[in-house]
């Protein structure tokens, strides 16, 4: 997955995009070895890569720009996070298949991307949950997670399930039952309620449908299609208090012809298309 930005710049994601600025930043080593004391994989390394990205997007969003970043897993999500959580309050649209709720102990292998949601709201090891001693990077009650269907899969922290939490959630279900604009305007409410200074988005392409988007390491029936995506996006991204965007999980590996990044280029692009005027500035 760390192919997918190169992947996603090839198909022409910059030049729909035409970008003021892009900027990559290095990722530290990495090792396959199980930390002994937090369960995780790279925890430090982690750590490490959230602080140098929030202050790429600290520095971005204080120039009065949009930054798009792209990754990679979904442990990338925790440094717009942090870089948010410097300047204040802000809210949280998750959209993924997973709802990544996860307690390291259980996570087979120990990767953090099973676990970030948790972390971010302040669970789990102090070395991801507490970054810069700024624990919760974003608390329950602002953030919606949207798209979400794999249940019973990586949806409880311990006992805790995600749903018994203050996270707002519209499921895969929700979305259709309701219809997607419906369903989305009681997120939309709670990201733009007076608390809360703005909101990160972050997209995870598993959960679009897996036979649509078969280029992500771990597969679950069902998702999105290209269309509900579109409708998904650009409902979120016209919010006129949108701080930024992450994309993770796309793996160009098994794209080899690049058709799937060339639609996925397309999916971002016309969601960026759908923003207020001001906010069309990308990194």
């Amino acid at each position: 997955m760390e192919d997918a930005p190169d992947a996603l710049r090839e198909a022409g994601l910059h030049r729909l995009l035409r970008p003021i600025e892009v900027i990559r930043v290095d990722v530290p080593p990495y090792s396959p070895a199980r930390d002994t004391k937090t369960h995780m994989l790279n925890p430090e390394e982690i750590s490490m890569l959230a602080m140098r990205v929030a202050d790429r997007v600290q520095t971005t969003i204080g120039d009065g720009r949009f930054p798009l970043v792209l990754g990679g897993d979904c442990s990338i999500v925790l440094g717009p996070l942090l870089a948010l959580r410097r300047r204040g309050r802000y809210g949280l649209a998750y959209i993924d298949c997973h709802a990544d709720f996860l307690h390291p102990y259980d996570e087979p292998i120990g990767e953090v991307a099973s676990l970030d949601l948790a972390l971010a709201t302040g669970r789990g090891p102090t070395v991801l949950s507490d970054l810069e001693g700024r624990r919760p990077l974003i608390r329950d009650e602002d953030v919606a997670l949207i798209g979400y269907r794999a249940f019973g899969d990586n949806d409880h922290y311990l006992s805790e399930h995600v749903r018994d939490t203050a996270i707002t959630i519209v499921d895969l279900l929700q979305l259709r039952e309701l219809g997607i604009r419906r369903a989305l305007k009681r997120v939309i409410a709670q990201l733009r309620k007076p608390e809360i200074e703005g909101f990160w988005v972050h997209l995870d392409v598993d959960v679009l449908d897996d036979t649509l988007m078969p280029a992500v390491d771990h597969h679950h029936p069902g998702g999105l299609t290209w269309k509900e995506a579109v409708v998904v996006l650009r409902s979120i991204l016209q919010t006129p208090s949108v701080a930024g965007l992450d994309v993770t999980i796309f793996n160009p590996r098994l794209d080899p012809n690049r058709a799937l990044a060339a639609r996925l280029a397309a999916l971002l692009a016309v969601g960026v298309a759908s923003m207020p005027p001001a906010f069309r500035n990308v990194l």
